[in-house]
């Protein structure tokens, strides 16, 4: 066999940052923060302070194979991390903060996180969590001295520890098959799940979701990610936008339509990506105030389905385009993105609208995709045939963290829990759920958990939630209650019975009291409840 006779330096992340900080040096970051002015610097900068922060951290005792968590906004300091924690040798856990508590909890005892770094408004949520941190040491509050609020913990300032450290770093050189980011699943059945990014993962991953065929970006776009860095690295987003030179724009915390427009008419943005929540709100506040969204030319919207009327707003009245986005916390998270085709183009516009809305996205360089029947057996690609959907790659898990089974089959087969069409141009749909969990706004809720929590309420027979339609969030979760025979139960007793037993945005829209349909099995016929409440929430 004769080899190749090319160079072989590792893919590493920090590499990103150092060829932005050159090819880029002038491109601007722009952040807002947690009371605190809106902080802009470039590339350049950025990368000076990400030596800073390593700097910072090394002192604080992190090195190879360490773990170091985040609970923090979209934000010019989170993005530091994205480097600085990585170039290390150590894994950032981006924990989330819209789990409960214990989930939280569990996540970052199970990281083992010895310094935990958080955005000033988290400060409540972590002094009550910090008893139960069994492994961290370290508190850092992502603040200026000036505004840090030490509190219980005795959170140290972010500022003042990147003021005491130089700049100079020589940067190690790593495995790039050395874990970078640990991120969870959102544990809507059992405990979350560790997902260990690679190096090399997260650049692949960044160099093909900038391509033409992908997100499509150059060095004039400015993004404004409104995918939380929390999930996903979000959406990798703050590597392939300095792979490409992108202005980037970090909102923090604020999604509020002002606050979305504000940004995108000031900064020029010209992309963005978020959950279609957060464009129900954005396009109820520019069609209420009359204003149009200034350069913004492509919106990715993932999470969820995007809605039809969603999409024909944004290009029909505001000349924006709608790409939908689907993958998962295993595929770092790119899947299949919605971009045309030469072939649908030569259809029609309006026929080209319709197989990209109504398609989930077409299958990208790096991520093989195959659905298969109930005895795992391929099914054509014809867009009828529904199955399992499997995908596989070198952005793909092969085993959760510190789990000892691979989660992907022998030759690298991951089953994703959801079942879809695929057509012979590799356009994906999904068409149901393995698990029947309900996705609101972005955020898994279990119809599971909920059900065996509602069934415990005094009075109830069998309890059975499903996800409706719902204007704003996409889908909610509706529950229906067969009560014992004999017992007299009001919406307002089922509801005041969950409300402490669950997360606020769990709570069931409507509850409806009704004979439970079951199967053949005796299960919960869910997909005759789904069609049987509809327009519960809409009608």
């Amino acid at each position: 066999m004769t080899a190749g006779l090319m160079q072989t330096p590792p893919l590493q992340i920090i590499d990103i940052l150092k060829f932005a900080s050159t090819a880029h040096a002038r491109r601007e970051i722009v952040s807002r923060l947690v009371e605190e002015p809106t902080f802009r610097y470039t590339y350049a900068d950025s990368a000076r302070r990400a030596a800073q922060a390593a700097n910072a951290l090394k002192r604080l005792g992190i090195g190879h194979g360490d773990r170091v968590s985040s609970l923090a906004w979209n934000t010019h300091r989170h993005f530091e991390l994205f480097y600085a924690v990585p170039a290390l040798g150590a894994v950032l856990h981006t924990a989330n903060p819209r789990l409960f508590d214990e989930q939280i909890v569990y996540t970052i005892n199970h990281a083992e996180s010895t310094v935990l770094l958080f955005d000033k408004n988290f400060l409540p949520v972590v002094e009550r969590l910090a008893p139960q941190l069994t492994t961290v040491k370290t508190f850092i509050m992502l603040s200026d001295e000036q505004r840090t609020v030490p509190g219980a913990v005795n959170a140290l300032s972010y500022e003042t520890l990147l003021a005491k450290e130089s700049a100079d770093i020589a940067w190690p050189t790593l495995d790039e098959n050395l874990g970078a980011f640990l991120c969870y699943t959102s544990g809507t059945t059992g405990d979350p799940k560790g997902v260990l990014y690679s190096h090399r993962a997260v650049v692949l991953h960044a160099m093909a979701s900038g391509l033409a065929s992908a997100f499509g970006f150059d060095a004039f776009d400015v993004l404004l990610p409104y995918a939380n860095l929390y999930h996903a690295t979000g959406w990798g987003l703050p590597f392939a936008g300095p792979i490409n030179g992108c202005k980037i724009v970090f909102p923090c915390d604020k999604t509020d339509g002002a606050s979305i427009q504000e940004l995108i008419v000031n900064e020029g943005v010209t992309f963005s990506g978020g959950v279609p929540t957060i464009w129900t709100m954005y396009l109820s506040h520019i069609e209420k105030t009359g204003e149009t969204p200034g350069k913004l030319k492509r919106v990715v919207i993932g999470g969820s389905a995007v809605p039809r009327a969603m999409a024909e707003t944004f290009k029909k009245k505001y000349g924006v385009r709608v790409l939908q986005i689907w993958g998962m916390t295993e595929t770092c998270p790119l899947g299949v993105i919605a971009t045309p085709t030469p072939e649908l183009a030569e259809a029609g516009e309006d026929a080209m609208d319709e197989a990209i809305w109504t398609r989930q996205g077409r299958m990208q360089f790096g991520i093989e995709l195959k659905i298969v029947d109930e005895d795992g057996k391929d099914l054509p690609w014809d867009g009828e045939n529904s199955g399992a959907l499997l995908v596989r790659g070198p952005w793909t898990i092969r085993r959760y963290f510190r789990k000892d089974a691979d989660a992907a089959s022998a030759d690298g087969w991951f089953d994703t829990g959801d079942i879809a069409t695929i057509d012979a141009a590799g356009f994906m749909r999904i068409t149901d759920r393995k698990k029947d969990v309900i996705k609101s706004g972005g955020e898994w809720i279990s119809s599971i958990d909920l059900e065996n929590i509602a069934v415990a309420c005094p009075g109830v027979k069998i309890a059975a939630v499903v996800g409706v339609p719902h204007p704003k969030w996409e889908e909610r979760p509706l529950l229906v209650i067969e009560p014992h025979e004999g017992q007299q139960l009001t919406e307002a007793d089922v509801q005041a019975f969950l409300e402490p037993r669950i997360v606020k945005w769990w709570k069931p829209d409507k509850v409806i009291f009704a004979s439970v349909p079951l199967t053949a099995t005796g299960k919960i016929d869910k997909k005759v409840l789904r069609s049987r409440y509809a327009t519960a929430l809409t009608g």
